[in-house]
């Protein structure tokens, strides 16, 4: 009688800290990366890519300080690995000690046991996110923008009016919701007319990685291109380009999309989704 009791006290400590913890998060944000780590170029030669640390690391890092919780995701629920060469410290002000702060902290979000596959998200529902985040780094153009899954993923935010967060190279992802994302995508490799059939962000304002700071990353290629600029590719799918000059912070808003140009972006777009992210919270209903 005397153990029955005492684990019940027990459970209801348990099941008191849980809610604590749940009551202490203002949210959940999903934030999505890709699964590969070499862009196909021209022909048949590739390059190495994933997630640029301080694109991921400091708006992750501004979530996490504001009380948010994350949700790391990839389409195959493996480790997503960072561009080597983001780990610099012309990233984070010429600061080396922000810049081994912040990829410690993508280093520990993006362990085995904290990365989930998107497909398993998606099946155990995606209304508990208040947002979705999707830092750039070449390689969403590798398997995030041209993927169906991660097209029915955007279109439950767009519909929501959730906040929808991505930098650099993180908006062609947008590209994923239409009706044919990878026909689209063939599209742009070759070179063919075609339209953006159903693409819910069209008309919308945005920005992504300027085709001029493109053409500074491909002359790093030595004689290699790139399959198509993103760039070009948001504007022929009837996105609203909006661009500053090269390496300057920008970042655009519209409705529940908010896009930032370039690394230096980094800081201009964590405020601006804290900002969204806080007015949702103003607008929600009250239980």
């Amino acid at each position: 009688m005397f153990l029955s009791r005492l684990f019940r006290i027990f459970a209801l400590l348990l099941m008191g800290a849980a809610s604590f913890t749940h009551a202490a998060s203002k949210g959940e944000v999903l934030v999505l990366l890709s699964s590969e780590t070499e862009l196909p170029l021209k022909g048949k030669k590739s390059f190495p890519s994933g997630y640029y640390v301080n694109e991921f690391g400091v708006p992750a890092d501004a979530l996490i300080k504001a009380g948010y919780t994350l949700t790391i995701v990839t389409p195959k629920g493996n480790v997503p690995k960072p561009d080597v060469r983001s780990i610099d410290p012309l990233y984070f002000g010429k600061n080396r000690n922000e810049m081994l702060r912040i990829k410690k902290l993508t280093e520990q979000l993006t362990q085995a046991q904290n990365v989930r596959s998107l497909q398993d998200v998606m099946q155990q529902g995606l209304d508990r996110y208040s947002a979705i985040f999707i830092p750039g780094g070449h390689a969403p153009l590798i398997d995030l923008a041209n993927n169906p899954m991660v097209g029915t993923t955007l279109q439950h935010f767009h519909r929501k009016g959730k906040p929808t967060a991505a930098i650099c190279h993180g908006p062609i992802t947008l590209l994923a919701a239409q009706k044919d994302p990878k026909a689209f995508e063939q599209s742009l490799i070759q070179n063919q007319k075609m339209n953006a059939e159903g693409w819910i962000y069209h008309g919308y304002q945005m920005t992504i990685f300027s085709n001029e700071e493109e053409h500074v990353f491909e002359n790093s290629l030595h004689g290699d291109k790139l399959r198509y600029y993103p760039a070009n590719a948001m504007k022929k799918a009837g996105g609203n380009m909006q661009f500053a000059k090269a390496w300057q912070p920008h970042v655009v808003i519209d409705r529940e999309l908010i896009t930032g140009q370039n690394p230096y972006s980094d800081h201009a777009l964590a405020q601006a989704l804290l900002k969204a992210l806080a007015t949702q919270t103003q607008h929600s209903p009250k239980i």
